[in-house]
């Protein structure tokens, strides 16, 4: 008997390896030949070597023009075609919006779509995220339920709202509580001694809250803080800092990409994300496994991830003073860094641990092709 073909599709192959890799791999030892059909870029070598197949297509994440767009989404259909998934998973917007046309198009069936943080459009408040969300949102609403496809969400608000919409029957919304983190690679160290280090890992966007966490270390410049940025800019972001933002950036350090994330946290004594919007963020949840007390802001995904009080702090996003003033009250209390820390371990341990996501995600896939068997 023919292995049950799962395809993602997902907007950049280096978000696939890094959100979804464990996932690909758990579905391939449960007997799926999985195949990626992504902008193709520095990660597809090593996912075809780990035995991926993976299909290049040309996602702009940034391009807005309907006939690019359109061609693009016959092009996913010729794939569909040809691939003959027996299930698909569509990864953010874009591939929501178009995937769900190719889908049908194709014939493919049994859907699963996970719009995770819903980027640029829904975290900036500039004129053009303005003017796109309600668009995108209606687009959204038509597409995340279509044909009796099951939604994944990363935190409750966002299904909820989706749920309140309409758009999708509460049955069909599932909440799975991130990419899942790999306990045995992030793990608690001691502290190192010296200066208290501040971590920020993410993409160089103004939506993370680089530019607050700038401010709020010139603000406690001279009060024992090094503060740092982990991540590289993004241009298909209009968000994006360049590289020019950050080497100029002052107090704080910015030391580009990082392969071993667990290996800087264990240089690190607080993990901080003044995002404006996420779905769950992957860098505060490993921060919590390597038992860092995090601070964050106060909005949907980082409020998800952080129990104010328990495992860190909450502050109000855009707000440089009140960031400031978290990290200098954690700068100079080691006791409760060390509490903070210890509660988020525990809480990685009972939500966010890789076999628990796994799973969680195998049983959404199994539900999808019993549903389809049934129609």
């Amino acid at each position: 008997m023919a292995a049950r073909h799962l395809v993602y599709l997902i907007g950049e192959d280096w978000f696939f390896a890094s959100h979804f890799r464990a996932r690909a791999r758990a579905a391939r030892a449960a007997g799926w030949r999985v195949s990626v059909v992504t902008r193709t870029g520095s990660a597809a070598a090593e996912l075809r070597d780990e035995g991926f197949e993976v299909h290049g297509v040309d996602f702009r994440r940034a391009r807005l023009n309907p006939l690019a767009e359109g061609r693009l989404a016959l092009h996913i259909t010729a794939l569909y075609r040809k691939l003959a998934p027996d299930l698909v998973h569509h990864v953010a917007l874009k591939p929501i919006l178009l995937g769900s046309v190719a889908a049908r198009l194709a014939g493919v069936r049994a859907i699963v779509n996970a719009p995770v943080g819903q980027g640029f459009v829904f975290a900036s408040e500039t004129a053009k995220a303005r003017v796109l969300r309600p668009l995108v949102g209606a687009a959204m609403r038509a597409t995340i339920g279509v044909r009796g496809a099951i939604a994944i969400f990363e935190n409750a608000e966002d299904r909820t709202a989706m749920i309140a919409s309409g758009a999708i029957r509460a049955d069909d919304a599932v909440l799975i509580r991130g990419a899942g983190v790999d306990l045995a690679q992030f793990r608690p160290v001691i502290p190192p001694p010296g200066p208290v280090r501040i971590i920020l890992g993410a993409r160089m966007l103004r939506d993370k809250g680089i530019g607050e966490f700038i401010a709020a270390a010139g603000r406690l410049k001279g009060q024992g803080g090094d503060f740092v940025l982990a991540g590289t800019p993004d241009p298909g972001n209009p968000a994006s800092l360049t590289e020019g933002d950050l080497r100029a950036a002052p107090n704080v350090r910015w030391i580009g990409h990082c392969d071993d994330m667990a290996s800087l946290f264990a240089s690190c004594h607080i993990a901080c994300l003044p995002s404006y919007r996420e779905g769950l963020p992957k860098f505060l949840l490993e921060a919590m496994a390597a038992g860092l007390p995090c601070v964050a802001t106060n909005v949907t995904g980082c409020r998800d991830a952080v129990v104010a009080g328990e495992t860190g702090l909450l502050i109000p996003p855009r707000d440089p003073a009140a960031l400031g003033a978290a990290l200098a009250g954690l700068i100079d209390d080691p006791a409760r860094r060390a509490r903070f820390g210890a509660a988020g371990r525990s809480r990685a341990e009972r939500f966010y641990a890789e076999p628990i996501i796994c799973a969680e995600t195998l049983a959404v896939y199994e539900r999808a092709i019993t549903r389809d068997s049934e129609r």
